[in-house]
């Protein structure tokens, strides 16, 4: 639509034209989103099936629309779209999770369990620590996911087969149309920017991917019965079929499965793509199954990350075991720093009261710096989203379908 509208401008279509060709295409795509629209058997794709249902329609303006554009540049762009679209989606939902962990961050930010290096019983940690890492990490993901963005949002349509065209397109105006926010000004970068943009979402998506399958990992361990830090809801869970006392956490299994999955697909779209000349090749069509896979995933991955956060049940008294009674030597060791006796030979007295059975676990220092236990800094985090909420401008994608139909009926006087 956004290039007939084009073509028009540059007298390569009259009015009249133009404005059939609006209205067939309007009721296209009605048909695609009631899912009544197909490709017949023996027509080679969408494109052709397009150009087919229109010259039906209108005869010879039908034929027209495929003036000045390649399959390339409006596959590329069309791809582009979708990119721009569901990476808006997932930006969203990272929001929302991460602002659902600073919250649950400030209601257990007293709640005191074991840390741990080398899966070994190391230093006094809390449930508010524990979430607030995680929305600190989330947030970070989200500076890649804006380069992605940002990325995918120049539009290479007009680019042709990758070598321009001879008639007297207007590339800034179809880019204004769609909203992107510049072209990919050469058309041999713009074909370039197939493969490249796939793996630019590709690495924005598999950092969200790795600290979901990390946090989805600290959660099976932390509700096996070893540990008892929490359970989920019962419904999130699933029993055995031989042993009745079972809860499996098989939600969060299948999101670290799911999103370890993920982290693969960028290796193959980086192989995929790799030793390519500049141009156009069959190799990219591969891509699609594979990026519009893990695209959706990391979606539903984020849904249940959501449902998972609220109704996670913790166990308030883990520290009362004994198996944590090592869990202040620190503390005591700078306890005995602060009364004047130097760190190595505080931490040797320490030691050797723990080899021979004489360490009694005293009172946990208050950490007073930023970050730490006891002054987590939230605040920060959340300043770091919100700069980055306001800066992205990311739910702007998110229905621009709905707001370019309805700008064009508007404009172009045309009837629903």
């Amino acid at each position: 639509m956004a290039h007939v509208m084009m073509l028009e401008s540059v007298k390569l279509l009259t009015s009249n034209d133009k404005n059939s060709l609006l209205r067939e295409l309007l009721q296209l795509y009605q048909s695609t989103e009631n899912n009544q629209w197909l490709i017949e058997e023996g027509i080679e794709d969408v494109h052709s099936q397009i150009e087919k249902t229109l010259t039906e329609k209108l005869g010879d303006p039908g034929k027209k629309v495929h003036t000045a554009r390649s399959r390339n540049d409006q596959v590329i762009t069309c791809l582009k779209l979708f990119y721009r679209e569901k990476l808006s989606l997932i930006f969203n939902k990272v929001t929302i999770l991460v602002e659902l962990l600073l919250q649950k961050s400030e209601e257990t930010k007293t709640v005191l369990i074991p840390g741990y290096t080398h899966t070994q019983v190391a230093m006094t940690s809390s449930f508010g620590l524990w979430f607030g890492a995680y929305a600190e990490s989330f947030t970070e993901d989200l500076f890649f996911l804006e380069s992605a963005l940002q990325y995918t949002n120049l539009s290479p349509l007009g680019s042709a087969a990758g070598y321009g065209s001879g008639f007297p397109v207007n590339r800034d105006m179809t880019s204004k149309l769609m909203e992107f926010d510049d072209l990919h000004v050469n058309s041999i970068n713009a074909q370039l920017s197939r493969g490249k943009t796939e793996r630019y979402v590709m690495m924005s998506i598999t950092g969200i991917a790795y600290s979901l399958a990390k946090m989805a990992d600290d959660m099976v361990l932390f509700m096996c019965q070893n540990f008892d830090f929490f359970s989920l809801k019962e419904e999130l869970t699933t029993g055995s079929s031989i042993m009745p006392h079972k809860k499996n956490p098989d939600v969060p299994e299948l999101i670290r499965a799911r999103c370890n999955a993920i982290q693969g697909k960028l290796s193959e779209v980086m192989f995929i793509t790799t030793g390519l000349t500049s141009g156009y090749h069959r190799d990219y069509q591969e891509l699609k199954q594979t990026v519009m896979n893990a695209v959706n995933d990391i979606l539903d991955c984020l849904d249940m990350m959501i449902l998972i956060i609220p109704g996670l049940k913790l166990n308030a008294n883990i520290l009362d075991r004994n198996i944590y009674l090592y869990l202040t030597s620190v503390d005591e060791i700078n306890k005995k720093v602060n009364e004047g006796i130097p760190f190595r030979e505080a931490y040797l007295q320490t030691a050797m009261d723990i080899e021979k059975g004489k360490f009694r676990s005293g009172k946990r220092a208050k950490h007073t710096h930023c970050g730490s236990i006891d002054n987590l800094s939230n605040n920060r985090i959340k300043e770091k989203l919100e700069q980055i909420k306001e800066r992205s401008d990311y739910k702007k994608y998110t229905d621009f379908r709905v707001r370019f139909i309805k700008k064009t009926i508007k404009d172009h006087g045309i009837q629903k």
